[in-house]
């Protein structure tokens, strides 16, 4: 039963992907249906993310009060119907109407699952967890891409993506009462599928701290900002950039676009098998290492193909943070602080989403869109930093917890 719990799990994990790129690769239609200027966009992102950043500090009430199953119903469900808003919005105030349900759906559930997963299974199960969002995020674009190119229309294309939000809702409805049997299920028996990766922690070395004065921990939440500004950044302004400086169709960029998201599952997919042999903290530095290169060949004077590989390159090397970051958490803090800082971590991280992107378009719309792959880049590089200071700071907390036991 856990096991068909997981594929449920999964399904969900698609309707939270599934919207999270669509406004970028229908922008370009949208702003001359509207007359609405370039970085209106950044605002109607920022508004979604907004929602999302509300929703997920108040999802421990939320959850505690209607459980898992109720809660990502609603939440799919509300997104279903935001995205049938989007299709009928006569004006761009309806579109900053529905955005704010889009996002609201999207983070109670997205806390509730990362934070279930990263306690009760392996590293694996987490990636594969994300890989399912970015299998959501790449079917967005494409979907929309085909009407695009059909009929350019956008309006369409948010029809067909919300069809198939209800159908997840449908799915969702009728295995509700396999999510309250589930939550009955004592929690030692969903325990034993997940190793005691906290086993080798001094708890006692982090009795007395609060979470926020752990060392590392403010470390950690940088890296987040800027991986979550970079993903959505990429999303957001990767098909603007490749039309007006790389002069791609909409639909071709649109395409172009659903090959990042992509490489991002793709990879997803792989590090769950890769996770076996590899710690965490080795996946982290190589996909930052892999990201940062891609972000390169954007810049460079190279032929358009570099660019799609860049495109490609960022997706891969994207695809393994997130999930080993927060699969670190229980880790790198100890068990007793890990759920509060989990929280921390995925309110930085809607935050970085909320407000790197629209910087970066309100820059571009003062400049030119071409300063996309030097900003991407520079996320990347102050990720790298931050994540590899982190990992000098436990070190070295290791060596003091060590010198200790000995002394």
């Amino acid at each position: 039963m856990a096991t068909f719990f997981l594929v449920i799990i999964y399904l969900a994990f698609i309707s939270l992907g599934l919207p999270d790129s669509l406004l970028g690769v229908s922008w370009s239609l949208m702003e001359v249906e509207f007359k609405a200027p370039l970085e209106t966009a950044g605002v109607l992102f920022m508004t979604i993310a907004a929602g999302t950043i509300i929703s997920s500090f108040i999802s421990g009430i939320v959850l505690k009060k209607f459980g898992t199953g109720m809660v990502t119903f609603v939440s799919c469900f509300m997104t279903a119907g935001a995205l049938l808003g989007f299709h009928f919005a006569p004006s761009i105030i309806w579109l900053f109407i529905f955005a704010i349900p889009l996002g609201l759906g999207a983070g109670a559930v997205d806390t509730g699952l990362n934070n279930y997963v990263a306690s009760h299974y392996k590293a694996h199960h987490m990636s594969w967890l994300h890989c399912f969002w970015g299998v959501g995020a790449t079917l967005g674009p494409i979907v929309v891409a085909q009407f695009i190119s059909r009929d350019n229309s956008w309006r369409s294309g948010y029809f067909a993506i919300a069809c198939i939000q209800f159908i997840l809702v449908v799915i969702l409805l009728f295995t509700l009462p396999l999510w309250e049997k589930i939550e009955k299920i004592p929690k030692q028996e969903n325990e034993n599928n997940r190793e005691d990766s906290t086993s080798t922690l001094d708890e006692t070395y982090l009795e007395n701290q609060k979470p926020w004065q752990i060392r590392g921990v403010k470390l950690a939440l940088l890296a987040f900002l800027f991986y979550c500004g970079a993903e959505a950044a990429v999303g957001l302004w990767g098909s603007s950039f490749l039309v007006n400086v790389k002069n791609l169709s909409i639909d071709v960029a649109a395409k172009w676009v659903s090959l990042f998201y992509a490489g991002i599952t793709i990879g997803r997919f792989i590090t769950g098998f890769i996770t076996l042999k590899m710690s965490n903290q080795r996946l982290i530095r190589w996909g930052q290492i892999i990201a940062l290169v891609g972000a390169v060949l954007l810049f460079l004077p190279f032929p358009i193909l570099f660019s799609l590989a860049g495109f490609i390159m960022i997706g891969l090397g994207l695809a393994p943070i997130f999930p080993c970051m927060l699969h670190e958490t229980p880790l790198r803090f100890g068990k007793k602080h890990s759920q509060t800082i989990m929280g921390y971590q995925m309110a930085i991280a809607y935050t970085g989403s909320t407000f790197l992107p629209p910087i970066l378009g309100y820059a571009a719309a003062k400049s030119t869109i071409g300063i996309f792959p030097f900003v991407i880049a520079g996320f990347i590089a102050i990720m790298l930093w931050g994540s590899e200071r982190l990992n000098g700071v436990l070190h070295k907390k290791e060596i003091k917890r060590d010198t200790a036991r000995v002394i």
